[in-house]
């Protein structure tokens, strides 16, 4: 199986951190790290908009999503509030990572330490075409189901 042409993603950096690295050969996601001048606590319920250091320069047809990294989701109940976090093509600003900590024990974030992922994919974007009714919509097995119509099991 032969390797994907990467996406040429342009970056610029604030401060001396690593750039954003896939873990292993098959990861989705790049690892984001907190630029930090020192250690910061997040107490439990508390949230904050950890900087990353990283301004970028998607090409048109991609975004970026932010997404919370599991081990901290399981192992502290830090996660993304805005998961998933759109970055727009066209946004040049400091990437920010909105940390939440819903855990029960205050979580001390290190300079440099892996707080979310980043996931550039593309996307479409809509020409809506109105209609005059409901009924003008195509019907499907489904129909108009949601919020657990399926049931659990």
């Amino acid at each position: 199986m032969s390797e994907p042409t990467p996406l040429q993603v342009r970056v610029a950096q604030t401060g001396d951190l690593t750039l954003p690295e896939y873990a292993t050969p098959l990861s989705a996601g790049l690892d984001l790290r907190a630029r930090l001048d020192g250690p910061t606590v997040l107490e439990p319920g508390a949230r904050m908009l950890m900087p990353t250091g990283l301004h970028i320069e998607l090409p048109a047809g991609h975004e970026a999503q932010v997404r919370p990294r599991s081990g901290l989701a399981y192992k502290h109940g830090l996660t993304v509030l805005n998961a998933p976090g759109t970055i727009d093509a066209d946004y040049r600003g400091e990437i920010g990572v909105l940390l939440i900590n819903l855990g029960q024990a205050a979580f001390t974030i290190e300079p440099g330490e892996r707080i979310a992922q980043l996931v550039v994919a593309p996307y479409r974007r809509v020409a809506w075409a109105p209609v005059q009714d409901t009924a003008e919509l195509a019907t499907s097995q489904r129909g108009d189901g949601g919020f657990g119509h399926t049931g659990t099991s």
